[in-house]
């Protein structure tokens, strides 16, 4: 038997045994969140056509897709990201609904990079997107759960980073800046590449009071001394409407008591090209990647037929998974199970009082003894 048949392809990994046991335990615990906030499971398929993750989506880039056809020759996609297929469902299912709609979901999600650097090609994220709500308040509420979701299943050091996508635009909008322009420095600012910025401002001979502000971008961090920092940096409406919204989003935070792990990055931009203006990702001690993403996104239901504005974030549960053993937290030992053994002519006897302790609720197993035992 060749030795290629037992070993998984690079990028995805057998869990099983107590550690699968923990993370359906760490799973439940966030679902449990997301019930409380009472959202509703849905589930969508694993893989979607094409065009449902394309460039005109903004989602993530072809190249890191995994396409394949059917056999009346359409491209399909393993998705890489739930919140076009929500988005796709919801508009589908939901288009003339006009009250919030709340979704919860779980699944694995798939993506095609050649740069792994340690990082799964397969992943678990459980999720959560509310639609047909523009406030403020479906924001914080959003991000109030990401903090107890993570509280309730035994993280504590943590930081949710709150970002505005709106303020970014506005400003590329007054330095005049063509949509491709702006799409490669939004690159080079999250990854906060100054040089490369700075380099390619000036190739496309922008003023320099504009580099400024644009290349300042990336030192807006922190407490709420960025946020009045980058209001008084603020040239245009835009940009400022933006910072107005997250001194509101602020307050809101502050009422659902968790603004302590709440920091803010105007300089924080997603790759996914949909987002239309708060940007939220967690991180924790002992996992370099964010652990929880997400933020507003306002025009992509337009894509599939719904006018819709919506917000939601996606937990990567194998990066939480990764913290919570760094961190040694402990989680509850799954109950071990019992075995129960039978000798031939006691079948019925032992039997019935295996199904005695299974109707308890007890795992346990029935097995014949072998002679030498």
């Amino acid at each position: 038997m060749s030795q290629r048949l037992l070993h998984t392809p690079e990028g995805v990994r057998d869990i099983y045994g107590k550690e699968y046991a923990r993370k359906l335990y760490v799973e439940g615990k966030l679902h449990e969140s997301i019930r409380l906030y009472g959202y509703e499971d849905i589930q969508t398929p694993t893989f979607e056509f094409f065009d449902v993750f394309s460039r005109e989506i903004g989602t993530t880039p072809s190249k890191e897709l995994y396409k394949f056809f059917d056999k009346e020759g359409n491209t399909l996609v393993l998705r890489p990201d739930f919140t076009p297929s929500i988005a796709r469902c919801a508009a589908k299912y939901f288009c003339d609904e006009q009250v919030p709609l709340r979704f919860g979901y779980v699944g694995n999600a798939f993506t095609n990079t050649s740069n792994l650097q340690g990082k799964l090609k397969e992943v678990t994220q459980m999720g959560a997107e509310l639609i047909n709500d523009d406030s403020v308040e479906a924001d914080g509420e959003m991000i109030s759960l990401v903090v107890q979701a993570l509280q309730n299943v035994g993280l504590e050091r943590f930081q949710v980073t709150v970002g505005e996508v709106e303020y970014f635009k506005g400003l590329c909008e007054e330095a005049g800046l063509d949509e491709e322009t702006e799409l490669e420095l939004r690159t080079y600012i999250s990854g906060k590449n100054y040089f490369a910025a700075q380099e390619l401002l000036q190739e496309r001979n922008v003023a320099e009071e504009y580099q400024g502000r644009l290349l300042k971008v990336a030192d807006l961090f922190g407490d709420m001394g960025s946020l009045k920092e980058a209001k008084e940096m603020a040239g245009n409406s835009r940009s400022l409407a933006a910072v107005e919204r997250l001194e509101k989003l602020r307050s809101v935070l502050e009422l659902y008591g968790v603004a302590d792990y709440i920091s803010f990055d105007l300089g924080m931009l997603s790759k996914y090209r949909y987002y239309t203006g708060v940007i939220i990702k967690a991180y924790t001690y002992g996992v370099g990647e964010a652990i929880v993403k997400g933020g507003r996104y306002d025009r992509l239901l337009q894509q599939f037929g719904k006018s819709a504005p919506a917000v939601g974030f996606v937990m990567v549960i194998d990066s939480i998974m990764e913290a919570l053993a760094r961190q040694q937290v402990e989680l509850p030992a799954s109950e071990e199970c019992r075995k129960v053994w039978y000798a031939g002519n006691d079948f019925g006897e032992k039997l019935a009082e295996v199904q005695r302790l299974r109707a308890q609720g007890i795992s346990v197993t029935l097995g014949r003894r072998q002679e030498n035992e």
